[in-house]
C-alpha cells in the first residue's frame, strides 16, 4: 500500500457554503466529485469570530481543540501556546517519534526561510506557519532532498495578475509526486495560496475580474494535481482550515464549513474540524 498524501487548502470554504459566482462554479472533473463525496465539517466550533490559520490548521495536525486552548480564534503563525501543542501533538512529531517517514513537499525560496535581522519588524517572532513549525519541531528539513518539492502557488504568479501564460499543466507533477509517495508514510502539501487570493476579495469582484480569473486557474490547476496523483493509486486526505476563498466579495474569512474528504482511505466521519484531524491520525496508524 502507497503511503498517504496531504493535501491542506488553506482558507477554502466547502462549495455547498459558497456564493453564487464562486470559484466553486466551473468545470472541475475530479476535484469535485471528490469534495462532493466527502464531508463538509464546522470549523467554527463554538467560538465567536471567524475562524484563523493558526488554531485551525492545529487542529487538524494535533486533533486537539486548539481554539479552545486559546480561548479564541488565533492566527495566522502559531504563537507559543499553539508552539507547545503542535511540539507535542502535531502529525510529524508523532510519525517521527514512531520511527515513520513523512515529509512537507512545499519549496520554500530562501527569503522565506531567512530570520528577519535583529530589531526589524518581526525579529524574535515565530514566522512559519503551523505545517513547516511542525515539521521543524519533529527535526525535520524544509525542503527536504531527494522529493520533487511543489510550489503552493501551483503554476501561479505569486504577486498581481498571478496568472502566467501559458499556466503549467500539474498532472505530471501530480505523477511524479505520487510515486515519490509510494515509498513514505506521509507527503504533505501546505497549499496556503488560496488563502492569499482570498483575502484580495472586493465587493465588486466577478467571476471574470483579475483575482476571479486566478481563483478559478487555482483550483483548475489543484484539480490537475489531483488528476496525476491518483492516477498513481496514491492515497489522498484533502482538508482546509477555515472559509476564505469561496467567497471573493469579501476580503476576511468566513464562517463557512470547510471540505474533507479522501480517495482509497478508510476514515471515521467527523463534525468539525478536531475530528478530521484525529481521523487523519487514524489513517497514519495512530490512535
Amino acid at each position: 500500500m502507497s503511503g498517504l498524501f496531504w493535501l491542506a487548502l488553506d482558507g477554502v470554504g466547502h462549495p455547498a457554503d459558497a456564493p453564487p459566482e464562486s470559484p466553486w462554479e466551473q468545470d472541475l472533473p475530479v476535484l469535485r466529485p471528490l469534495i462532493d463525496q466527502g464531508m463538509a465539517l464546522d470549523a467554527a466550533l463554538g467560538v465567536p469570530g471567524l475562524p484563523q490559520s493558526g488554531t485551525g490548521q492545529s487542529c487538524w495536525l494535533t486533533g486537539h481543540d486548539a481554539v479552545a486552548l486559546m480561548g479564541e480564534h488565533f492566527g495566522p503563525q502559531p504563537g507559543p501556546t499553539l508552539q507547545r501543542l503542535l511540539q507535542q501533538f502535531s502529525l510529524p512529531v508523532r510519525l517521527t517519534r514512531a520511527g515513520a517517514r513523512t515529509a512537507l513537499v512545499n519549496r520554500y525560496e530562501p527569503q522565506y526561510l531567512a530570520p528577519p535581522l535583529p530589531g526589524t519588524r518581526g525579529s524574535g517572532r515565530n514566522r512559519l506557519g503551523c505545517f513547516p513549525y511542525s515539521f521543524r519541531a519533529a527535526g525535520l528539513p524544509l525542503n527536504p532532498p531527494g522529493l520533487p518539492l511543489l510550489g503552493a502557488t501551483l503554476g501561479l504568479g505569486l504577486e498581481r495578475p498571478w496568472m502566467t501564460a501559458p499556466l503549467p499543466d500539474l498532472t505530471q507533477q501530480g505523477k511524479v509526486l505520487g510515486q515519490a509517495a509510494q515509498d513514505w508514510d506521509l507527503l504533505v502539501a501546505d497549499l496556503w495560496f488560496s488563502d492569499l487570493l482570498g483575502h484580495e476579495g472586493a465587493p465588486n469582484v466577478t467571476p471574470h475580474s483579475v483575482v476571479g480569473q486566478a481563483a478559478r486557474a487555482y483550483l483548475r490547476n489543484l484539480d490537475a494535481l489531483l488528476t496525476g496523483l491518483l492516477d498513481t493509486g496514491t492515497r489522498i486526505i484533502l482538508s482546509s482550515d477555515h472559509g476564505n476563498f469561496e467567497h471573493l466579495g469579501v476580503k476576511t474569512h468566513t464562517a463557512a464549513r470547510v471540505p474533507f474528504a479522501g480517495a482509497a482511505v478508510a476514515y471515521l466521519p467527523g463534525g468539525d474540524v478536531v475530528a478530521g484531524g484525529q481521523a487523519i491520525a487514524l489513517c497514519c496508524g495512530l490512535s
